[in-house]
């Protein structure tokens, strides 16, 4: 078990690898993939998860556009991440920055459970202006009751006891808990999928940064700013989601005035990954109606 993943190991049959390089900002070393040509996309990955998310979703969309995925800082392949990066304003303003670096303004921001967070956030504080912001299975609303007051501090006492990312890393080995924790978010992935998230399930560095986002992730203060969001929004949302269940995305749909919400009747939280061909179809439909979409 490695204390971070290697490119050449670990990365030697990485999907879409060919798309892939390395930017150093500042700190951190970010991984990217980008592919195609057209108006800029960028699409942001959620908790635990990384640019493979999009393995099957980025070529297709390139086709299209001029598309480019990020693993955020601690995960998958990028390194060099300092605990104020992985809070919600942390990423986000660490994204801004990699932006402004390579001079990239997307047009059009996609979004997965966090990662629809961390782009609404980025649009409030004005450091992207994209003409569409597109939320897969968005974990925009914090936790009710109980479950909202566990989790962080459960996070918190994970992350301060340091044995708990190498025990969690290795339970992580065997895919048949991968896969139960995947079902257990109401989705079904191919065999390939599995092993990818049992690969960076298993390393103690992309484990121990998931915990901290987790520990630092405060969604309070977002809520309270959703109304003050202009950008027209496109909430995709899937109806076996047992992470963040559907009725989350109907209720930012009533709090954002440019919010409509597209329904899956299919799918769980992965659901870009069980049908990446059926959410391409909805990102592509819902581009081309944006103004000056091409």
């Amino acid at each position: 078990m490695s204390e971070y993943l290697d490119w050449d190991g670990d990365g030697s049959e990485w999907p879409n690898r060919s798309a892939s390089l390395f930017v150093q900002v500042g700190h951190l070393r970010w991984h990217i993939q980008r592919c195609g040509s057209g108006p800029v996309m960028l699409l942001v990955h959620g908790t635990g998860a990384s640019t493979h998310s999009w393995r099957d979703m980025l070529p297709l969309l390139a086709k299209s556009f001029d598309v480019g995925a990020v693993d955020l800082p601690g995960h998958g392949f990028t390194s060099g991440e300092k605990n104020t990066d992985l809070s919600l304003p942390g990423v986000s303003a660490a994204l801004g920055r990699l932006l402004k670096d390579i001079r990239v303004a997307p047009q059009y921001v996609v979004g997965h459970s966090a990662g629809a967070a961390i782009l609404v956030h980025m649009c409030l504080a004005k450091s992207i202006t994209p003409m569409k912001l597109i939320s897969v299975n968005g974990a925009l609303l914090p936790f009710r009751g109980v479950a909202g007051k566990l989790f962080p501090t459960l996070a918190k006492v994970l992350y301060l006891n340091p044995i708990v990312p190498r025990l969690l890393a290795w339970r992580a080995d065997d895919e048949r808990r991968i896969r139960r924790l995947i079902e257990g978010m109401g989705s079904k992935i191919d065999d390939a999928g599995i092993r990818l998230y049992t690969r960076l399930f298993q390393n103690t560095h992309h484990m121990k940064s998931t915990i901290k986002m987790m520990a630092y992730w405060d969604l309070s203060r977002l809520e309270a700013r959703l109304a003050d969001l202009k950008t027209p929004m496109l909430l995709i949302t899937a109806s076996q989601d047992l992470a963040v269940p559907a009725e989350t995305s109907f209720k930012v749909s009533e709090v954002v005035p440019s919010a409509r919400v597209e329904l899956i009747r299919n799918g769980g939280h992965l659901v870009h990954e069980e049908y990446p061909e059926r959410v391409c179809e909805i990102i592509l439909k819902a581009t081309r109606y944006a103004p000056n979409a091409s």
